[in-house]
């Protein structure tokens, strides 16, 4: 019997120590005005295993999506990509002017000092998907993490 009991927790130890985790570390929401739709989640992903992020979603918005902004021909354009790699024990920075995650159709004004609450969804090696939820503080417009407003030529693609 004692056998069978340490057994059982060597099996529900080890199948935790083989789940993949996702250190996220200073999430951020950019603040919006009265008639903004959209804004970005920056943040930076350190996995413990090779894992893609595959989602993203959010009470505060109807549409999320992970997107990726490139330069192209002297134009910085944006676009929903289907998921992003990270690579077990390096740290992929999810930053203005690159990757985020998008949160669009917001369903208010996102205001300095309030969190957001956001689930990401990982897939491991083997498909198998896990989340992660977690709150993000909205930064105020002007505020120390706030990024430069999008120029022109700038463009917005789906």
């Amino acid at each position: 019997m004692k056998k069978r009991i340490i057994t059982g927790l060597l099996a529900i130890t080890v199948t935790a120590w083989a789940q993949t985790a996702v250190k996220v570390d200073d999430a951020w929401v950019r603040g919006t005005v009265a008639t903004q739709k959209a804004t970005g989640a920056f943040m930076r992903l350190t996995p413990s295993t090779n894992a893609r992020l595959v989602e993203a979603k959010s009470p505060v918005a109807g549409v999320v999506e992970i997107h990726e902004m490139v330069l192209e021909k002297d134009i910085m354009k944006m676009r929903q990509i289907p998921g992003l790699d990270l690579a077990a024990g390096r740290t992929m920075e999810l930053k203005p002017g690159g990757y985020h995650v998008m949160l669009m159709d917001l369903k208010q004004p996102l205001k300095g000092g309030e969190q957001v609450p956001i689930t990401l969804v990982f897939e491991d090696d083997l498909k198998k998907r896990f989340t992660q939820d977690i709150k993000a503080p909205v930064t105020a417009l002007g505020g120390g993490n706030a990024p430069m407003p999008m120029k022109p030529g700038m463009d917005h693609k789906h």
